[in-house]
């Protein structure tokens, strides 16, 4: 599927060819159909196959444990360094127009990581730390943001890696939603320390 991953990512889905595919993979055309069932299928397959790890990345956050703000950051740095490290991955993650040639497959903000991350900040809510507010506002204020950066990354507006905005992004987000003032001495120690981590990761 590594094959099929690039191909879409570079040309775009419609672009593409069958033959195209099973050329890049140097496998048969038949096997492609007996596995797949057709370009279609390979594509559904990958998609579900990105949203299921983009769902372990989530859940590896939730089993850490920490406070719901302690998680939505620990989400945001691992969610840039994996665009730094498998950029094709959420590049297919975030293509705008799957309901195109998926229609059956659910958007990412449909997903069950994007539920997670919501459930996250509902928590937040639930426990006093962020404020009360609409979950869909409380969670486009803390990781839309994030989710706007990786993107401006993909397109190439942005050319250093993204773990270098980590201390930024996330000041944004807490401004937005911690019922606690944020003072910057004092509380972005943590952050500094998550973005030093962030960036070693990606290097």
């Amino acid at each position: 599927m590594t094959a099929a991953l690039d191909l879409f990512v570079q040309h775009g889905y419609h672009n593409i060819s069958i033959h195209e595919i099973q050329k890049q993979a140097q496998v048969s055309i038949g096997s492609i159909y007996n596995y797949f069932g057709g370009k279609e299928g390979v594509a559904r397959a990958l998609y579900q196959h990105i949203l299921n790890e983009l769902d372990q990345v989530v859940d590896d956050v939730i089993a850490e444990g920490g406070s719901p703000a302690d998680q939505c950051q620990r989400v945001i740095a691992d969610l840039f360094n994996y665009t730094e490290t498998h950029r094709n991955i959420i590049a297919f993650a975030f293509h705008p127009k799957h309901a195109e040639f998926l229609p059956e497959e659910p958007q990412p903000s449909d997903s069950s990581a994007f539920t997670k991350m919501r459930g996250i900040v509902q928590c937040g809510m639930d426990l006093g730390e962020f404020r009360q507010m609409d979950t869909w506002v409380a969670a486009s204020g803390m990781f839309g943001g994030a989710i706007r950066m990786i993107q401006l990354r993909l397109e190439g507006k942005i050319e250093r890696p993204l773990p270098e905005y980590l201390e930024e992004v996330l000041l944004t987000a807490k401004v937005g939603l911690c019922t606690e003032p944020i003072n910057k001495r004092n509380n972005l120690e943590p952050i500094l320390n998550l973005q030093a981590a962030s960036i070693d990761a990606a290097a």
